[in-house]
């Protein structure tokens, strides 16, 4: 039996290991914790990818000189490549008709992805970026402010996901977490639709018995939410909580733009509104300001030294930051 992907495209907490739980739930649809297969198939075709290792750019111009010498060039190529990881995808699904790849690091070959599996049904999964960024704060920073160490994640995915998502009307199902988690069935059933998948409302509640397990995907987010709720899409306010964070973030915000966030589903204002009321405290001003400049210092280190990647500063203080596709 054919088995068509589906993958679940987002950056990373934004709630898609719960969305991959929930659509994982339905009959008929397997699921692996996160393959991150289409990287390995297809990330070297790229040469803009963020702090490669050193071989990176080797392979890269190796494989396009092989691109080179077949008939249809990298488009070949990357047919060859959605063939490969189809079938790797049927082997996997044993059987059933539909595989689900969840992968966040996936916004790096987006076009790719879009390009080298036509028959995919590919989804695309927006969050609140004042929750994202939170998330990122308190998982990946253990609670310190260091968003800027994450420039791919809140910047470079950010911005390729919306461009592909205005690229690629036809191919993306974009979707809002909040929506999904609102308690409405309509959601979710337009998502199964675009999926083609009959909407299963059990889905929403045994979700909870789906193990995924493997080394990689959001462990804490299993255990914490076994069932649907509004709560996780407010908890970024407890976070973002000083005027150190609260200016980092609105210029975030300002950084995304309001093209984007309509893309997206969300209002710059309202968004702004949100921020500005959010209740604020002093304690922590201090340090987060500290962490804040020592990052400045290690980018102009990095810049006169002329190694290392830079973090999200660049983006961040440009000055015209805006929400251009």
């Amino acid at each position: 039996m054919a088995t068509t992907p589906i993958l679940l495209l987002s950056l990373p907490r934004s709630g898609s290991t719960l969305v991959q739980r929930v659509l994982g739930s339905h009959r008929g649809v397997a699921t692996a914790s996160e393959p991150w297969l289409l990287l390995s198939l297809l990330l070297s075709l790229r040469d803009d990818i963020p702090a490669p290792g050193a071989w990176q750019p080797q392979i890269h111009a190796a494989l396009g000189d092989f691109a080179g010498v077949l008939p249809g060039g990298a488009a070949d190529y990357e047919r060859a490549a959605g063939a490969a990881a189809t079938r790797l995808y049927e082997e996997a699904a044993a059987g059933a008709p539909f595989f689900l790849d969840k992968t966040p690091p996936y916004f790096l070959v987006v076009d790719e992805i879009v390009r080298a599996l036509p028959e995919a049904r590919i989804v695309v999964l927006w969050r609140n970026p004042l929750a994202v960024l939170a998330s990122v704060v308190e998982t990946f920073c253990g609670g310190r402010w260091r968003p800027q160490d994450y420039p791919t994640s809140l910047f470079g995915g950010l911005a390729r996901l919306a461009a592909a998502v205005h690229r690629y009307p036809e191919r993306i199902h974009a979707v809002r977490y909040e929506d999904l988690v609102a308690g409405e069935r309509a959601p979710w059933e337009r998502l199964t639709a675009f999926l083609g998948l009959e909407f299963e409302p059990a889905s929403l509640e045994r979700f909870s018995q789906l193990s995924l397990n493997g080394a990689m995907g959001d462990k804490s987010g299993v255990r914490a939410y076994t069932g649907l709720a509004v709560e996780p899409s407010e908890k970024w306010r407890a976070t973002i909580d000083n005027p150190v964070r609260r200016a980092w973030a609105r210029r975030y915000l300002e950084w995304i733009g309001a093209e984007r966030l309509a893309l997206m589903g969300y209002d710059l204002g309202r968004l702004r509104a949100e921020l500005d009321g959010n209740g604020t405290k002093l304690a922590g001003s201090g340090r987060d300001a500290a962490e804040a400049l020592a990052s400045i210092g290690r980018d102009a280190l990095k810049a006169r030294l002329g190694g290392g990647a830079p973090s999200a500063w660049p983006a961040l203080l440009a000055p015209s930051p805006g929400g251009r596709r």
